[in-house]
């Protein structure tokens, strides 16, 4: 589901702030952008939000202010690594016949001879103000995610809903297959220019009871009932239900497909359409639902 929260947190000169987004995703995707200096947090970042989140693509950005107060590191110069560097420039502007290669700011800018000394990184207590500003944004963003929700939520309680209808129809025009079954034979008989059988005929009567129990669907519909009763529990769960969603459709898909192979009637088949028209909608929204 898609949301967005955002969080800060102000402490000892700095101030963190946590920005929280969320599109649909099948599976659990994160993507972090934090400042250089605090990527080492980035795992605990992370299981943060997965205690949070469990489905979806989720962006998190981290981004640190310092004012000038609270800054306590210090500024270090590698002076032995400068004068090798400047030593090696000098030696290669020589080779190369160069007239002013090296320069103090061509040296200080050489890796590893600016160095900051810096103990705000290396404390917990900078963690805590993070998790204070993320637990803060993910608030935000699964507020968003539950008003979705509940939209969902309705929109597939109603597809669920309809689903049922038609299977009552189904039920109700199930018991009168036999007999239509019975009719049909009959009449491909006489419009072959056959005689036609006594309705007890113990042939017709063979065909009939081999049709009867091969296009019995009382089982499938029992079970699709079953998956509908078990919709309704999710519905109330607390906890993430996407997957059990998930579960379901393609265990009603399974059902529905069965219904339209084993009833060759055309009120029945054409309820397996508005199931299945009905199903693919439920599907694609269960995709959004954590």
């Amino acid at each position: 589901m898609t949301g967005h929260g955002r969080g800060e947190c102000s402490r000892d000169g700095f101030k963190v702030t946590v920005e929280v987004s969320s599109v649909n995703r099948k599976q659990s995707e994160i993507a972090l952008n934090l400042p250089r200096e605090l990527q080492s947090l980035e795992p605990l970042v992370r299981d943060e939000i997965n205690r949070w989140v469990s489905r979806g693509r989720i962006t998190a950005k981290v981004s640190l202010h310092l004012g000038e107060r609270g800054y306590r590191g210090r500024a270090l110069i590698n002076a032995g690594l400068a004068k090798a560097y400047a030593k090696e420039i000098r030696k290669l502007a020589h080779d190369l016949k160069f007239d002013n290669a090296l320069s103090l700011d061509l040296v200080l800018r050489a890796p590893g001879v600016m160095q900051v000394e810096d103990p705000l990184w290396e404390t917990e207590t900078f963690w805590t103000s993070i998790d204070k500003a993320l637990v803060q944004a993910l608030k935000g963003l699964l507020a968003m995610r539950q008003r979705e929700g509940g939209h969902l939520a309705n929109d597939l309680s109603a597809r669920v809903a309809a689903m049922r209808e038609s299977v009552v129809r189904i039920r109700n025009s199930a018991p009168l297959m036999v007999e239509r079954y019975r009719e049909q034979l009959r009449t491909r008989i006489k419009n072959a220019g056959l005689e036609i059988p006594a309705l007890e005929d113990e042939r017709l009567l063979k065909e009939i009871v081999y049709f009867a129990d091969r296009s019995d669907i009382s089982e499938e519909l029992s079970r699709l009932e079953s998956h509908f009763k078990q919709f309704q529990v999710c519905l109330k769960s607390k906890e993430p239900v996407g997957r059990t969603l998930d579960f379901l459709a393609q265990e009603m898909n399974r059902e529905i497909n069965t219904v339209g192979s084993k009833a060759a009637d055309s009120a029945v088949l054409r309820e397996v359409v508005n199931l299945k028209a009905e199903l693919e909608k439920f599907r694609e929204q269960v995709q959004n639902v954590e």
